[in-house]
């Protein structure tokens, strides 16, 4: 068996195989990025050994077309995150970087924990669709407040009283831009004020445009995923964050990949009699700032949360460590929501002993 690292760019891929057992060179071959270099990549691994599994890098917009590829031609691929390559490139003996070193630190990463390890490749087309829109929604919020702070300075220099009034986000409101519409326009003719009012103008244009894609994913979620958006602290901007970012819940085989990959599983550091764990500070930041919200928000509002939490810290740990058991168990219950499985596992049952009424919100 022979483990196949993937180096990907735009234009050319590096592959480097190795053997499954041993990690030694069995060859290499550089392709174009293309259906013919694709279908070359394939001839290249079927010539090596017909037991193979593909390690890709996870970098999504560059390795998709690869992925594509090869599941198509029903190859077993896996998706190893960056952090892991660049663990394994440092500790090869030989200095430097090219795309050799990087595709056989890929292929090497694999072979050094097992393939099983590691969350298989999955294209969910629906999946990617919010993603993309989920995304484009940000970078839209992310230039309506830079527009908003260039027009707090103006607004500063031309009305410092409207600036003065004016509370954080309150330029996401309706009612204030008109409000500073009305006195724009009975200032006096500058230019201070002319690009002042073409700033709201852009506001209000990316404000509309930022809600009609809030719309659209709602919609998709309710037509993808539905339940996600019946649980409690799971609104319409998390639910596309947990269903994007995981990229079809199939591609992990049991909760604890997921979890792993959302940043949750704890990891231990005991030492002597003292046991504890820590926070994992790896994984996708962004499942788990979805989590995190989630958590919070039940932590706040749902009884059995609220129970659960104090039962921990009656145990011994603090308000965060708590947290972060909660936020494991939601990462096993919601691993289940996304896989679509109605089927809850021994696991999910004894989440939570006593009382017996935290179990719906926990399992």
């Amino acid at each position: 068996m022979i483990v196949i690292g993937a180096d990907t760019h735009k234009r050319t891929h590096m592959l480097c195989a190795v053997d499954a057992g041993t990690g030694q060179l069995r060859g290499d071959r550089q392709i174009a990025a293309t259906e013919a270099g694709h279908l070359e990549g394939v001839r290249f691994g079927c010539a090596l050994d017909d037991e193979r599994v593909w390690a890709i890098e996870d970098c999504r917009q560059v390795s998709r077309r690869l992925e594509q590829a090869l599941l198509a031609a029903g190859e077993r691929v896996v998706r190893v995150a960056p952090s892991m390559m660049g663990a394994s490139r440092r500790g090869e003996r030989e200095p430097g970087k090219s795309d050799q070193i990087d595709a056989l630190a890929v292929a090497r990463a694999v072979v050094k924990d097992g393939a099983e390890r590691f969350p298989a490749a999955h294209l969910d087309e629906q999946a990617m669709e919010i993603r993309l829109l989920h995304d484009h929604r940000e970078d839209l919020v992310g230039e309506r407040t830079r527009v908003q702070n260039r027009l707090r300075w103006h607004l500063l220099a031309l009305c410092p009283e409207v600036e003065h009034s004016l509370r954080p986000r309150a330029l996401n409101l309706v009612f204030h831009l008109d409000r500073i519409d009305r006195r724009l326009r009975r200032l006096p003719t500058s230019a201070r004020a002319r690009v002042a009012r073409e700033q709201l103008a852009q506001i209000r244009s990316l404000t509309r445009r930022i809600d009609a894609l809030e719309d659209e994913l709602r919609v998709m979620l309710a037509a993808h995923r539905p339940r996600l958006l019946a649980e409690l602290g799971c609104g319409t901007l998390t639910a596309a964050t947990l269903v994007g970012r995981t990229a079809g819940a199939e591609r992990f085989a049991t909760d604890a990949q997921f979890a792993r990959q959302a940043g949750v599983a704890p990891i231990p550091v005991s030492s002597g009699e003292r046991q504890r764990h820590r926070l994992h500070r790896g994984g996708d930041r962004q499942l788990n700032r979805a989590l995190h919200t989630i958590a919070i928000t039940r932590a706040r509002l749902d009884p059995a949360s609220r129970a659960y939490i104090e039962r921990r810290i009656k145990e011994g740990r603090t308000r965060r460590e708590a947290l972060r058991c909660l936020k494991r168990h939601l990462a096993r219950r919601f691993h289940r929501l996304l896989a679509d499985s109605d089927e809850p596992s021994d696991r999910d049952k004894v989440i939570v002993t006593t009382p017996p009424a935290s179990t719906p919100c926990l399992i």
